[in-house]
Order: C-alpha cells, then structure tokens, then sequence
C-alpha cells in the first residue's frame, strides 16, 4: 500500500468531547496517538452514513489514506490491528470482519436468507465478532474462517483506499441512513469488479443491531426496488 495514513471516518450523534469520553471508538481510538492515525469525525450527526461516509471521500480526493467507515460504538482489541488492515488491503480491494460468500435474492442482512431471519448456512458465512461492553467481552460470534472472499461484508467495519474508490467511481448511496447502506455498497463493488474480504481484525460491537425496525424496513424496501428483488 502508498498510503501512510489510516484514517477513521466515524459518525456519532455525540458531541466531540462526549464521543472522546463516552464512545467506546472515542475511547479506543484515543489509545493509538500515532502519526499516520487520523480521525474525520461527524459529531452531532443526525445525517445518514451514507452522506457523511461520501463526503470523507471527497475530501480524501486531495488527502488520500486508507479509510475505515466504522460505528461508534466498536473498540478494536489488537495492537496489531494497523499492521492487519494494511496487510488485508494487499489480498482485497475491501476488508471487513464478518460477511457472506454468496449472495441471495430478497436477502434482508448479509448472515440471513430471508425475511424471518434464518441463518444461512455457516459454509457460506465468514468472520468473528465479540459483542458486549467490557473486555473481556460478553460474546464471540464465529461466523466461519476469516481471510475469505465475500460478496457481502458488514458495515461495521469497512476499510478500503481512498486512491481505488476515485479511481473505480465507487461511493455509498445516499438514499440509504443507517441500514442496507453496506449491503448496496458491496453490491455496487461487485458491479465494478472490485474484490471483498474478511480479515482477521479484533473487533467488539457494543449493539447487534436492529433488524425489522420501522426505518429498517424502509430501507429494505429501497433496496430491494433498487436491485430488482421484489
């Protein structure tokens, strides 16, 4: 990789000191005060990912890094976890740490099959995460062995060059908020020839998320229009 600089792009409806001192990335990030560490923070956010997510690239077009889209409520537990971004960005155009090999008509979430939420099966899913709020943590989901290709990766924790999406016109949809947004972004990477893995990257989720909310639905609905799955 050319770039020297990792930067974070994170969006939280705290405010700047509140995300430094009750955000677990606030206070994850505040332990690795290195040079080429950077952080674009969207403080006060009542945006969508996408919008936010669009406009670190934008600005990336003149200060290029390797940018991580990732939650405010993730720590990851792993000194090494800079060496592991930058070593997984030499095997794949895009990185994260739990996705899908396959991907399915009217699927609702990249480890499900269909709207009642039924697991797909393990031999198709990829990546560990620990949920909880302390570490050790409460949690450890296995999903299948990491350092896999995938179709679908989630939006946890993204990681991709800044220099590949200028150079493959690749962005996040702005009609998405906060759901479904990942999913249509590795769909438009697949479009693109763009390749997708897991990597093997600590990582620990404070929430697990929220399927079948009022405004995942709509969502769902969109992107299901938007691809022809209806």
């Amino acid at each position: 990789m050319d770039e020297l600089k990792i930067r974070f792009v994170v969006a939280t409806r705290e405010s700047r000191d509140g995300f430094f001192k009750s955000t677990a990335a606030g206070k994850f990030l505040q332990l690795y005060d290195f040079p080429f560490i950077e952080l674009d923070l969207y403080p006060d956010n009542g945006e969508g990912l996408p919008l936010v997510y669009n406009q670190s690239i934008e600005k990336a077009k003149s200060d290029p890094a390797i940018l991580v889209f990732t939650h405010d409520d993730i720590y990851l537990s792993d000194f090494y976890w800079a060496d592991r971004v930058v070593n997984g960005l030499e095997h794949f155009d895009v990185i994260g740490v739990a996705g899908n090999k396959r991907r399915l008509p009217k699927q609702p979430a990249w480890p499900f099959v269909d709207d009642q939420f039924t697991w797909d099966d393990p031999s198709f899913l990829s990546g560990i995460v620990a949920h909880g709020f302390q570490f050790p943590h409460g949690a450890l989901t296995f999903f299948g062995d990491s350092c896999q290709e995938v179709k679908l990766l989630d939006g946890v924790f993204l990681a991709v060059s800044s220099k590949l999406l200028h150079s493959r016109d690749l962005k996040f949809d702005e009609q998405f908020d906060f759901h479904f947004y990942d999913m249509d972004f590795c769909r438009s990477a697949e479009e693109k020839n763009i390749s997708m893995g897991t990597w093997a990257i600590s990582l620990v989720h404070e929430s697990g998320g929220s399927f079948g909310s009022p405004e995942w639905t709509k969502n769902k609905i969109q992107y299901f229009q938007k691809w022809g799955d209806l």
